[in-house]
């Protein structure tokens, strides 16, 4: 044999997979695999059920909770990866869209490496960027901004403190868990002297068929918002405004082929 020698890694026992932001025609081509080859995935509340499909032969075991609700504590989730892995089973943990924001994966992967167990990441494609899209804008442009934050609206203590005064001199934000947030959100940036007028774009459920977008102001978000009633996965872009043509687009169907929505 003639060259370097190569390595041949072992195949991780546990894959971190990100699911998107809900349809499958966004999965990227090594997530599917990977779902058609597991034998359990351990899933979040959000992913749709068009992605659980691809993996036909897997236990499917959802691993999440509603809201403050009752469910799976970060600990059991680890817990129950680790057993499953150590049965010399196929693990996949999927989380709805990219497990490495705002997805907790650094506590699964500090109990990964703890145990002594192999993992790869398999990236997903985030809310925030699958909600600019349907909205058609740019999360960054020439002249407008060139920084992007991507924000939490709450975390573990309630909801989440940020350097609001220089968010409010330069709003360009992906703000996700952000409904119940809203008004807290809305009250630190007029706090802090941000424009009233600032746009907004909200899209709850982005890229699935029940999408929905809302075109607003930082002055109007959270009594917009509440009107709305949203209920599903929502992020909200601050400073961001959609294309005219994307609020007079229709939901998609439901069972719109792969060349459907590519059309729309």
């Amino acid at each position: 044999m003639t060259g370097k020698a190569q390595t041949i890694l072992p195949q991780p026992q546990v894959l971190l997979v990100g699911a998107g932001p809900g349809d499958p025609d966004l999965l990227t081509l090594r997530a599917a695999r990977a779902l058609g080859a597991a034998d359990i995935v351990l899933h979040d509340r959000l992913v749709s059920a068009e992605i659980l499909a691809l993996a036909p032969q897997a236990e499917l075991l959802e691993t999440g909770k509603a809201p403050g609700g009752k469910g799976w504590t970060q600990d059991d989730i680890n817990a129950e990866i680790i057993a499953q892995a150590r049965k010399g089973r196929r693990v996949v943990r999927l989380k709805s869209g990219d497990p490495l924001i705002f997805g907790r994966a650094d506590e699964e992967m500090d109990a990964l490496e703890a145990a002594g167990i192999t993992y790869a990441i398999i990236p997903g494609i985030t809310a925030a960027v699958a909600a600019a899209a349907s909205a058609k804008a740019s999360l960054t442009r020439r002249g407008r901004n060139a920084a992007l934050r991507f924000l939490t609206g709450q975390d573990i203590k309630g909801f989440a403190e940020q350097d609001w005064r220089s968010l409010a001199r330069d709003p360009a934000a992906a703000i996700y868990m952000g409904v119940a947030a809203a008004r807290f959100v809305q009250g630190r940036l007029m706090v802090h002297g941000a424009d009233p007028a600032t746009p907004v774009t909200v899209v709850e459920n982005a890229s699935r068929p029940i999408e929905r977008r809302i075109a607003t102001t930082l002055g109007r978000l959270a009594g917009d918002m509440a009107a709305a009633h949203l209920t599903g996965p929502t992020v909200i872009l601050l400073g961001i405004s959609p294309r005219a043509e994307a609020l007079r687009m229709p939901a998609l169907p439901a069972d719109a082929t792969p060349l459907a929505r590519a059309a729309i």
